[in-house]
């Protein structure tokens, strides 16, 4: 598996507008790409900050996404976001949610 981490910092009181994109656009634009499988968001105490980790089937899928569909998340935050948000990626190493076992990249 591969993931996406995404890192954002957030407009002055916009943490409710936030979550309620992720939820009502953001999500449902993601379920529909392939070889998506799962998004985490975070934001901290203080809601001057978040990041986002997608988790993909693999690289290609996430790339894939990174090219397209991503552009148009961007667009859909851009109101409550401030700056370009940072954008990191990561094969998978160790995951209890997805059945991921460190030995499964050890050959």
């Amino acid at each position: 598996m591969y993931a996406r981490q995404v890192s954002m910092n957030l407009k002055p009181n916009s943490t409710a507008g936030f979550t309620k994109k992720l939820e009502t656009e953001v999500i449902p634009l993601l379920r529909r790409q392939n070889g998506f499988k799962d998004e985490i968001t975070f934001v901290t105490a203080t809601g001057k900050e978040s990041f986002a980790v997608s988790l993909w089937d693999n690289k290609e899928s996430a790339e894939a996404y990174g090219r397209s569909s991503y552009t148009e998340v961007n667009k859909i935050l851009a109101d409550l976001v401030e700056g370009t948000p940072q954008v990191k990626s990561f094969e998978i190493a160790n995951s209890t949610c997805h059945k991921i076992a460190a030995a499964s990249h050890a050959a």
